[in-house]
């Protein structure tokens, strides 16, 4: 399976993924500049975390007008696997690949920390590798991290089991002191209508290996591998 990793200007979690996917999962990846609309051969697209074009005017705004994002719309409409991280879940709102938008922290504050995530969902390629109700440990870095939707969005992905992850205590119970940033209904990760697009606020390519305290996020990542790879082709079940 190939990884294409999306580089902007301001990008700076680029690394961190193309080394956890290079050096501890042992995959293809390559570095996909925002200029670059050529996303052939590519099987999983993920965008970073950062802060792309300086976030300005709204975090996300100006990366999603980018060229690759073009391509990029055109390649998950034809059910290309998409994965977005902190900036990248802001840049997929913005180019209205995910529903909602992620607004400033309730707090007003940037939050730099350990969140514990419960999985609402394992049908998922994202997360075929988790169980139910299962509890992850990963880290957040953001200012701008509160998911919001209009009621009637916020319903229809709550009908349609879009919501992915919920922030949580270690116990996996979704209670108001565990949510970092004042999401609505705590959430913490959405996908598209047919699962192929996640967005999400935490970084799971700071939760690879023990050394960083978690490991946590490499069964997103693993869970991909699972699904997808099989006798060495592109497997979609």
């Amino acid at each position: 399976m190939k990884f294409g990793v999306v580089v902007f200007p301001g990008t700076w979690s680029d690394d961190d993924f193309h080394y956890v996917i290079s050096e501890v999962l042992r995959q293809p990846v390559k570095l996909v500049w925002h200029r670059d609309r050529d996303l052939s051969g590519i099987d999983c697209v993920i965008l970073p975390g950062g802060f792309a074009y300086g976030d300005y005017l709204r975090a996300g705004a100006v990366a999603a007008r980018s060229p690759v994002m073009e391509e990029l719309t055109e390649f998950a409409a034809r059910g290309g696997l998409v994965l977005g991280s902190c900036n990248g879940f802001q840049i997929l709102c913005e180019a209205r690949l995910l529903p909602g938008a992620l607004m400033r922290n309730e707090c007003l504050h940037n939050r730099c920390q350990s969140v514990h995530l419960v999985t609402e969902r394992t049908d998922t390629p994202f997360t075929s590798g988790l169980r139910a109700g299962q509890v992850l440990t990963m880290p957040i870095s953001h200012g701008e991290g509160k998911y919001v939707a209009d009621p009637d969005t916020l319903a229809r992905l709550v009908a349609r089991r879009q919501v992915v992850f919920r922030y949580a205590t270690a116990d996996g119970e979704v209670a108001e002191a565990a949510n970092p940033n004042g999401s609505m209904d705590s959430i913490a990760g959405v996908v598209n209508e047919g699962g192929t697009v996640l967005g999400m606020m935490p970084h799971p390519e700071r939760a690879a290996e023990m050394a960083m305290g978690s490991t946590d996020g490499l069964s997103l990542l693993s869970s991909l591998l699972g699904t997808l790879v099989e006798d060495g082709g592109f497997v979609r079940r």
